[in-house]
């Protein structure tokens, strides 16, 4: 039997255990693997270019502030307010790409991390309209069809659809021609560009699809939950993503589905020792880039051979 067809069908049927069993707290966790699969699925996408990005909590964030003040300030329905932050995030990032994406390698990496830390202390600074580190407060909660989503098992099949709907989206951009291009930039940079690849539009174009991606994630989040602060807005989720595609694997948008199905109910595994999660996870990122670097995916579709797409782009950034 295909491999492929029965990973579907094993994540099916996960998909719709929190649904059956209709329990609140399984549904909570439910809707954040939801969340961080969308939002590690940014991040696939660049590192399907070649590029290892730390600035999609930056689009994070300005997604959930943005579809937050529109609905607070405005009074819009997050049903408007969240596209409409998703394309001002993914606009950011075109506009920062031109500049960002000049940077190769390691000062690159460093180049986003630098702003993730910028932005999270601007959050901190601006009290007036971001609320500081008290953060804000009473967010609407999502309605659809006259539906109120403020409990988790209302919510859960919302963020399951976006979810398949952002998997299916990826998909079909890797199938395409505009896929191959970008794996073409992966593989051989240099190559691309005899081929009349223009490899800093493209990758700029991908940074921008990156950041509306990660800025739905954000704004669905904050509607969620329905409070933010700069605190849920880290290096730590940078790092979280990060390990969930190495688990998963680059090589299929699976990948950071399967992820985050098993690294986000880790921290509630290991509740009782939370001084061990940051070890627990860089000794996974470890484990996988040692013996399985093109993760789970890669391992069981044999898509990939030697170092994978983040091995390689690790390695590159050494070398730059």
């Amino acid at each position: 039997m295909n491999v492929r067809v029965v990973a579907l069908a094993v994540l099916a049927v996960l998909a719709a255990v929190p649904i059956w069993i209709g329990d609140r707290y399984m549904a909570h966790i439910a809707v954040m693997v939801c969340l961080m699969a969308i939002l590690a699925l940014s991040l696939n996408m660049m590192l399907r270019v070649g590029q290892l990005s730390l600035a999609q909590v930056v689009f994070m964030a300005t997604g959930a502030y943005g579809s937050s003040l529109m609905s607070i300030g405005w009074g819009l329905p997050p049903a408007l307010s969240v596209p409409i932050a998703g394309i001002g995030s993914g606009f950011l990032a075109l506009v920062l790409g031109p500049l960002l994406l000049r940077i190769r390698g390691v000062y690159f990496v460093l180049l986003t991390f630098s702003l993730g830390q910028i932005v999270n202390l601007i959050l901190q600074d601006m009290t007036g309209v971001t609320g500081g580190n008290s953060g804000l407060f009473g967010i609407p909660r999502f309605e659809l069809f006259g539906m109120r989503l403020a409990r988790p098992e209302n919510f859960y099949p919302f963020a399951l659809a976006l979810l398949a709907l952002s998997l299916a989206g990826a998909a079909a951009l890797y199938r395409s021609r505009a896929g191959a291009v970008m794996q073409s930039i992966e593989q051989n940079e240099d190559l691309s560009r005899s081929l009349g690849v223009n490899v800093l539009a493209w990758r700029v174009g991908v940074f921008g699809l990156s950041g509306l991606l990660a800025g739905i994630s954000g704004a669905c989040y904050a509607h969620f939950i329905g409070f933010i602060s700069p605190a849920a807005f880290t290096f730590a989720i940078s790092v979280n993503i990060l390990v969930i595609n190495v688990i998963g694997g680059v090589a299929s948008p699976l990948g950071p589905l399967i992820g985050a199905v098993l690294l986000v109910p880790l921290p509630e595994v290991l509740r009782d020792a939370q001084q061990y999660q940051l070890l627990v996870y860089g000794l996974l990122l470890i484990g996988f880039l040692a013996f399985f670097p093109s993760g789970i995916t890669g391992f069981l579709f044999r898509k990939s051979a030697g170092t994978g797409l983040v091995g390689r782009s690790m390695k590159r950034s050494r070398q730059k």
